[in-house]
């Protein structure tokens, strides 16, 4: 077999000269595409960790509000963007709910992406309006059943956190009520507090301000644990008031598009890595209801098998209830 020496030298010049470029990455401002309107939970998570990569990246990081359908436009950008590090995503559950919410979906989920570690989780609350005549979930359950769907729930819009969550309750108390979506959290709570609509599965770094504030009642934790701020120590699971092994958590990963260069994933995930354990970022996320991932999710290969099993998860739940984004 003939060997051609001039490609093979091409080669190594090219690996070499790769090698070198990427060595110097960042040499410019990286930019965190975040699939929701600025002041929302994600929108606030992406800025508290975009201040803790600077110093690891050695680069400002620039935070790019593209929003819509979801969450799904952010995403597809990045999944269209150049693959070199500069253009990353953001984003919560959507990303493993958005393949079955959205028949049409213009991008796959995980394949066109680049998983760089999870960021934190954190539960939502179960919340009710003020005058609502429940006061525990006891109550609220018997409430529920002889109103059925005559129960308004609301949600932040489809494909939301508080959607997806509402999604999960109905299933679990087999009792379908009204889902009233919202252009956005704020005014979904807006009318919870209000009176108009009766009940919110909410995350917890929105609703615990109003839980304070005794705007609403609180009926309920959706994860497995506890939650251990002042205003909801002793506020337990749905789990533990009935609803075995509910368990409905928030996730933000960070993304890069599919064929970014492995030098480059590799500074990204470290520098993910060392924010994570920022003292600043930590006390903000805790006060927030927040838990900073530590576990092999924070690895690309972790937090890739995550994402899918988390896909399957909720595909099951949306095919069941029927609802669709497009």
């Amino acid at each position: 077999m003939k060997i051609d020496i001039r490609r093979i030298v091409a080669g190594l010049a090219v690996a070499g000269f790769a090698t070198l470029t990427w060595a110097d990455f960042p040499d410019k401002p990286v930019t965190l595409v975040v699939p929701f309107a600025a002041g929302g939970p994600t929108d606030k998570i992406a800025r508290d960790l975009a201040e803790a990569l600077r110093k690891p990246l050695g680069q400002t990081v620039v935070i790019d509000n593209t929003i819509g359908a979801g969450g799904t436009i952010g995403a597809a950008k990045v999944a269209r963007a150049a693959p070199d590090g500069y253009t990353l995503l953001v984003s919560h559950i959507g990303m493993a709910t958005a393949p079955a919410l959205y028949r049409k979906l213009p991008y796959k989920v995980p394949e066109d992406f680049e998983t760089l570690g999870l960021i934190n989780e954190a539960p939502s609350v179960l919340i009710g309006k003020p005058d609502l005549a429940a006061n525990s979930f006891a109550e609220l359950r018997q409430w529920i059943a002889a109103s059925g769907s005559k129960v308004n729930l609301a949600n932040a819009g489809l494909g939301s956190a508080s959607h997806l969550c509402g999604l999960m309750f109905q299933s679990a108390l087999k009792t379908p009520m009204t889902p009233v979506p919202y252009k956005g959290t704020a005014p979904a709570m807006t009318d919870l507090i209000g009176g108009q609509v009766d009940v919110m599965c909410e995350q917890a770094v929105n609703a615990v301000p109003q839980i304070e504030g005794k705007k609403v009642k609180v009926y309920g934790i959706t994860s497995l644990q506890r939650l251990p701020l002042a205003s909801l120590k002793d506020t337990p699971t749905l789990s533990e008031s009935g609803l075995k092994d509910f368990n409905v958590q928030v996730w933000h990963g960070l993304y890069a598009p599919r064929g970014t260069p492995p030098a480059v994933l590799a500074k990204l995930n470290a520098a993910l890595r060392t924010a994570l354990k920022d003292p600043e970022l930590i006390k903000r996320e805790e006060a927030l209801g927040l838990t900073v991932v530590s576990d092999e999710r924070l690895e690309p290969a972790g937090h890739r098998r995550f994402v899918e099993a988390e896909k399957l998860r909720w595909a099951k739940v949306i095919k069941d209830a029927g609802e669709y984004a497009d």
